[in-house]
């Protein structure tokens, strides 16, 4: 049985730096896809550099908890802080979600501008995911369906790790990892549920391995993923300009970044007969 693997990289367009080491680990590596965060400082420069790689898979990473918005609607005010930046967390934001409809109407309108943006750029975006995997909170999903229905978007993550990925042969990861992949999990099996349509792979993976991807892991992906098209997320770059405080994810974009360009990370899949291949080649 032929796997196929998409090797995406979030938070495109969060700094130079970051953007930097994304085109690297494309151009010199595995990485297959990203998605970019339309209202941070780089966007701009990521659209262009994106222009310049059409083998690399470019979805939008949907961000309503770092920065400002993209819309200047004032139902998007509910969910801003004083200074008009994004106020709440993911899980505040989707009991928001869950109580009042002028949330959902806040959210809704912010993210369409999100997508609608990139669009203007000139770019059909091959997929959806989010920061922080909001999207996967259940009363925030559906939301999200309507606008990759509205906007002919084909695929959004499936953020459903198995939890075998969070044990031995599988690098060993924290507790708290453990927990945080398992609600990621059990949100994304309503997420089946509630509309499946838009899922295009069988798992994702990295969610409990944030931070601490290497090329060790990478080899685990290679011999111990079962999935036949599962997607896995990193977060690559380099740190000269990155704000340590915006991120918990510094020195570690590096790591990621030369395990994706590291030879045997090269050989790894291609001994285990994976294709790597981007969400617009499903």
């Amino acid at each position: 049985m032929e796997r196929r693997l998409i090797i995406n990289a979030d938070d495109f367009g969060f700094c130079e730096g970051v953007n930097k080491g994304i085109v690297e680990a494309h151009t010199k590596g595995v990485l297959t896809s990203t998605t970019i965060m339309a209202n941070m400082p780089a966007a701009e420069q990521a659209v262009e550099l994106a222009k310049k790689f059409p083998t690399l898979g470019l979805g939008v990473h949907l961000n309503l908890t770092a920065g400002k918005p993209i819309s200047r609607e004032t139902a998007v005010k509910l969910i801003l802080d004083s200074n008009g930046h994004f106020a709440l967390s993911p899980g505040k934001l989707a009991l928001a979600a869950l109580i009042t409809g002028k949330v959902r109407t806040a959210i809704e309108t912010e993210l369409a501008s999100q997508i609608q943006w990139l669009i203007d750029k000139g770019i059909k975006p091959t997929h959806l995911d989010s920061h922080k995997h909001f999207h996967a909170f259940p009363s925030i999903f559906p939301i999200v369906c309507r606008l990759a229905k509205r906007f002919s978007i084909p695929a959004i993550r499936y953020a459903y790790e198995p939890k075998q990925v969070s044990r031995i042969p599988w690098p060993v990861t924290d507790n708290e990892s453990r927990k945080r992949a398992s609600l990621v999990r059990t949100m994304s099996k309503i997420n089946r549920w509630q509309n499946p349509a838009f899922f295009k792979t069988d798992a994702l993976l990295g969610i409990a391995h944030v931070g601490t991807i290497n090329a060790a892991f990478m080899r685990a992906v290679s011999l111990y993923n079962a999935a036949s098209t599962a997607e896995l997320m990193t977060h690559p770059g380099y740190t000269y300009d990155l704000d340590a405080t915006r991120t918990r994810l510094v020195k570690q974009r590096e790591i990621e970044l030369a395990a994706l360009c590291d030879e045997k990370t090269k050989q790894y899949f291609k001994d285990a007969n994976v294709k790597l291949v981007n969400y617009g080649q499903l």
